[in-house]
């Protein structure tokens, strides 16, 4: 079923009827003109009508050979001039402007108003974050529906191959035209108010289907909940928690960013500092593995995680680590990532950006007894230093100097990219801990210098495959996807044998086995069918290892 005839119009046919109208004008404008030209330059009476009989034949170039023999003065020919002139131009402005694009939007396909989807996971409506669960969802072999208002997005996604159903979420007839009765569970994911609408209508539409909310202020949790919602999700919150761990971390016992596994084994992201021992080595160099008795699992580098390491791969100061060890294992790599002169250094942690992130990041410091400040442009309650994070004056009046650590949580990426180069210029050892919220732009941030960036439609799209489907995500805010999962295709197979690694670039860290945690996987590790695997990869190698191995 499409969208029939009494749908109203589209942008180009609304830009049509503005042309037209306005060429209209302009042919009337003419014709009094005319008439007015020939009365007082040739001498000759002509009514109105018969002047816009001769504009119309003009513009239209269908001829007016019986009155050119009538203009007899040059100022008559001057006024039929940009008359023909103006006529030609709207001729070869209509078809391309016009035209064309209205037959090619009558030959598209209009999207699709409803689904026979079943067991699905309905996503209202499509934002970033949706995009990167859309990706996780089919990743899993989950089924899904994007219900969205907006004409042109719907009709954009439906030529991109996604699911998709135009219409207004809010509405309960839009939702079982989704086939809410049969669907697995619904995402609201537009803004707070909206998202509460949304819960309510997909509540009468199917009282028992599992309802997700997207929260951008974690205060109205209580009012989605409700609503109806069956779990709130706060992305925001999550993330500032986060990266207030990683800016805390070298300053703090109490935060840290280690993930624990199992009892005294943990997988844990290091970023190499600045005059470390370990900087300008390579990973053969370094000897890590001896040194510390960790297992390097991957590393990124300048953004980009490659996993495992080339040997020969020069570890700088912006280079993370993503290792496994137990506690003490991991303190002794630390020691050996931590600047000779960041060593002795406490200074405070700036906050840039003082929204849902950067309050959330602001209390988890203050709860860790970690010094801070916040900086913002607006005067508000919990501002320290007024200021845009782009102005290096800002900076300095934050005492950038003495900062250990920055974190950025700013709404615009363009403008976390700026800030972070104004920080490295102003102060090169204070480290910058960014949030970005769309995933191309984490590549950015590295080359203009942060040591550490996360991004929010990354948390949010890992946080809702880990709820909707079997696949737990240990940890949605850790720059690489760490996951526990099964692993039936490849049971009964050594991880040799099975050549994971090389199939999907994913680690298996360790494997859950009759309530016992096994670390030691080596090659010769035979999977069996009722084994749990925690592996780790990026968001795509993840996604690989499930088609290869799930």
């Amino acid at each position: 079923m499409v969208d029939g005839p009494a749908e109203t119009l589209s942008g180009a046919k609304r830009r049509l009827v503005l042309y037209l109208s306005g060429v209209a004008v302009l042919m009337l404008g003419y014709a009094a003109l005319y008439q007015w030209g020939m009365a007082t330059f040739e001498g000759t009476s002509v009514t109105y009508i018969d002047a816009l009989h001769v504009v119309v034949e003009t513009f239209t170039t269908t001829g007016y050979g019986e009155d050119a023999a009538r203009w007899t003065t040059d100022a008559m020919k001057l006024i039929t001039i940009p008359m023909m002139v103006s006529g030609v131009t709207v001729i070869f402005l209509t078809l391309p402007l016009f035209l064309v694009p209205l037959v090619e939007e009558a030959l598209r396909t209009a999207p699709p108003t409803t689904t026979e989807q079943t067991d699905h996971v309905i996503i209202c409506s499509f934002t970033s974050r949706g995009d990167t669960l859309v990706e996780e969802l089919e990743s899993r072999g989950v089924p899904y529906v994007v219900v969205d208002e907006d004409r042109e997005t719907a009709q954009r996604l439906y030529a991109e191959e996604y699911e998709v159903v135009h219409g207004n979420p809010e509405l309960v007839d839009t939702l079982e035209a989704a086939n809410a009765e049969d669907a697995m569970a619904l995402v609201a994911d537009d803004d707070d108010e909206t998202n509460a609408s949304i819960i309510l209508s997909a509540k009468q539409a199917a009282p028992d289907l599992h309802v997700i909310s997207l929260i951008e202020d974690g205060t109205l949790s209580d009012y989605h909940k409700y609503a109806g919602a069956d779990e709130v999700v706060s992305p925001r919150r999550i993330l500032g928690e986060s990266l207030a761990r990683k800016a805390a971390s070298p300053i703090a016992a109490d935060i840290d960013g280690a993930i624990e596994i199992g009892d005294d084994f943990e997988v844990a992201e290091v970023l190499v500092q600045r005059d470390s021992a370990l900087e300008g080595d390579t990973i053969a160099e370094s000897a890590i593995g001896r040194r510390t008795g960790v297992n390097i699992i991957g590393a990124w580098f300048r953004g980009e995680f490659v996993t495992p390491p080339d040997p020969e791969a020069v570890v700088d100061e912006h280079t993370i680590l993503l290792v496994t060890g137990r506690e003490e294992q991991l303190e002794r790599l630390k020691e050996l990532t931590r600047s000779e002169t960041r060593r002795f250094r406490r200074g405070k942690v700036i906050v840039a950006g003082y929204g849902e992130v950067g309050a959330t990041a602001a209390d988890a410091l203050v709860s860790a007894n970690v010094p801070s400040l916040v900086l913002d442009e607006v005067d508000k309650p919990g501002v320290d230093v007024i200021g845009d994070a782009t102005n290096k004056q800002a900076f300095l009046s934050a005492d950038i100097d003495e900062a250990q650590s920055v974190i950025l949580a700013l709404d615009n990426d363009t403008t976390a990219i700026f800030a972070t180069l104004v920080i490295n210029q102003l102060s090169p050892e204070t480290e910058v801990i960014a949030r970005a919220n769309d995933a191309e732009s984490i590549a950015k941030l590295y080359r203009a210098g942060a040591e550490y960036v996360l991004a929010l439609s990354t948390v949010s799209g890992r946080i809702l495959a880990s709820n909707l489907t079997e696949e737990e995500v240990i940890a949605p805010e850790s720059q690489v996807e760490i996951v526990r999962t099964t692993a039936p295709q490849i049971a009964g197979q050594t991880l040799a044998e099975a050549d994971v690694r090389a199939r999907t670039n994913c680690t298996v860290i360790a494997v859950e086995r009759n309530d016992e945690l096994l670390t030691e996987v080596g090659p010769d590790f035979t999977i069996r069918s009722e084994d749990t695997l925690i592996v780790a990869g990026t968001d795509d190698d993840i996604n690989q290892f499930n088609v290869v191995c799930g």
